[in-house]
């Protein structure tokens, strides 16, 4: 397996170097040359293997030639040794949409599952990735005898994720930049009170858009990314997305066997449909990815808070930037996608040139029309939601009072968006009240929002924290708050490399 940068300037690059690159030299993003493709009867075989198993099958074709599929299939088994659940990602069946009060939609006979991917360490679907990611960086640094100074930005999951998958690892020193303020205490303190030397919390007066393009400021700057061997563990970084794949095989794996006696009623072809939370577009880009390699996804729902320029651009034809507003889904509180940029390399065929303009475009003047190829691209497998304050609220109450559910405020607005997603036609598309299964990916444990939560429900309901989670109130903190400049920043970094 080979991989190309979505700028078309630097070099095609195996497992083991986008690994520890991250960034491409040129700015762009890594992508792989092909996607390997499954048969269906893989996916079938997949009804009856483990989580671990099924990861094995699907990213050993990305990682070969660096790392054989024994070693592989090790690091992935003791990755997901770390969840509390025993199938990794299990999926709850909440019947069809036609019960829940108010969803009353052309979606109303489709089946509805959540999906939780928040049984990991820190409770959030970044964990799914994170795990395995610590463990290959310090298989690569072991083979290759160096050591990496990895840095990121999180708006609230990706950081104590990666610093759980991190810490005391061999070779790895890790600065976390968050935007101060704009995560969840929780979020927060989960990142804090880690006392291992080898990792660095930082704030940053500003917002987590301000935080990824100081981490990308740094990449770019060849000579500083070099000197203090920079490495990338947001999405930005090939091996998160590859990662995340996996559960779209899975969940879909538990999902058609349940409904396959429908799809045979029906006379139609066994597919699934998926609606993604989603901020900076890795985790829906997953599934465009098992989209690829032949998963059946009849669509790709993404769903955003009022931080909305995905759905905007769905709507308008145009990508716009506009300010960050604070959300109760922190997580979501994004206005560049840097994930999107993998998602236009494809619907633009490649065109490298095209798009390393746009992007430079983009970012200098905050707007880029997109051509009718992109939009008739995007229309062709995904559609676009967007939920209010005041519909995640009651999303969460509804939910809870009708079904005894209880979601956190980013699952809440996948949920919110069933209403709008199957109101939504594509172009030549038919109106179908009856048709594939909807999950839901529920990307966090409620128990990090418990405030949200709380005062959605409205009611004598107090939400029970995990015993991992309640404890964090009685640790200290160790942060350091640095301004949005980005020659602090960088002096932070040579410090810490160099300790």
């Amino acid at each position: 397996m080979k991989y190309e940068s979505t700028r078309g300037k630097a070099p095609l690059l195996e497992f083991g170097d986008v690994l520890l690159t991250g960034l491409a030299a040129d700015g762009g993003l890594y992508v792989p040359t092909e996607f390997p493709r499954l048969t269906s009867a893989d996916l079938r075989s997949f009804e009856e293997m483990s989580y671990s198993d099924v990861a094995t099958r699907v990213l050993t074709p990305f990682v070969s030639p660096s790392i054989g599929e024994d070693d592989l299939a090790a690091m992935i088994e003791e990755s997901y040794r770390t969840f509390r659940h025993p199938e990794v990602v299990p999926v709850q069946h909440i019947e069809r949409i036609e019960p829940f009060a108010g969803f009353k939609t052309a979606a109303k006979e489709r089946s509805c599952y959540l999906v939780e991917l928040h049984w990991g360490p820190t409770f959030s679907f970044k964990d799914v990735a994170l795990q395995l990611l610590g463990r290959l960086f310090e298989y690569e640094l072991s083979r290759r005898d160096t050591g990496v100074m990895i840095v990121g930005a999180t708006s609230g999951d990706t950081g104590s994720a990666a610093i759980e998958a991190c810490r005391d690892r061999d070779g790895i020193e890790l600065v976390m930049l968050h935007p101060r303020g704009r995560v969840s205490e929780i979020q927060r303190r989960q990142m804090t009170t880690i006392t291992s030397s080898n990792i660095h919390n930082v704030a940053i007066d500003g917002t987590f858009d301000d935080c990824q393009d100081l981490v990308k400021a740094m990449f770019g700057d060849t000579e500083f990314r070099q000197k203090h061997r920079l490495a990338a563990v947001n999405s930005i970084n090939w091996a998160r997305v590859a990662a995340q794949t996996v559960y779209y095989f899975t969940s879909a794996a538990k999902i058609l066997p349940i409904e396959r006696h429908e799809f045979a009623e029906r006379g139609q072809e066994e597919q699934i449909s998926f609606i993604v939370p989603t901020g900076n577009f890795g985790n829906v880009f997953a599934g465009y990815v098992a989209a690829q390699m032949g998963l059946p996804i009849e669509r790709l729902t993404i769903a955003t808070n009022h931080n909305d320029i995905l759905y905007r651009t769905f709507k308008r034809k145009e990508m716009v930037i506009n300010d960050v507003v604070p959300s109760t889904s922190p997580a979501m509180d994004i206005q560049v996608s840097s994930n999107f940029e993998r998602l236009l390399y494809y619907a633009m065929d490649k065109d490298s040139e095209w798009l390393d303009h746009a992007m430079r475009s983009f970012r200098s003047e905050g707007t880029l029309t997109l051509p009718k190829q992109v939009i008739d691209f995007l229309y062709q497998s995904f559609v676009a939601g967007r939920a209010s304050e005041e519909r995640v609220r009651w999303t969460i109450q509804s939910f809870f009072y009708n079904l005894g559910v209880i979601v956190d405020p980013h699952t809440a607005v996948a949920l919110a968006v069933i209403n709008d997603d199957y109101k939504v036609l594509r172009p030549g598309e038919e109106l179908v009240k009856k048709g594939p299964p909807i999950a839901v990916m529920s990307t966090a444990h409620p128990a990090k929002f418990p405030d949200v939560v709380e005062k959605a429900i409205e009611g004598p309901f107090e939400l029970t924290q995990p015993e991992e989670l309640a404890a964090l109130a009685d640790k200290p903190e160790r942060c350091t708050d640095l301004p949005n400049d980005l020659a602090s920043v960088m002096d932070f970094v040579a410090t810490a490399s160099n300790q």
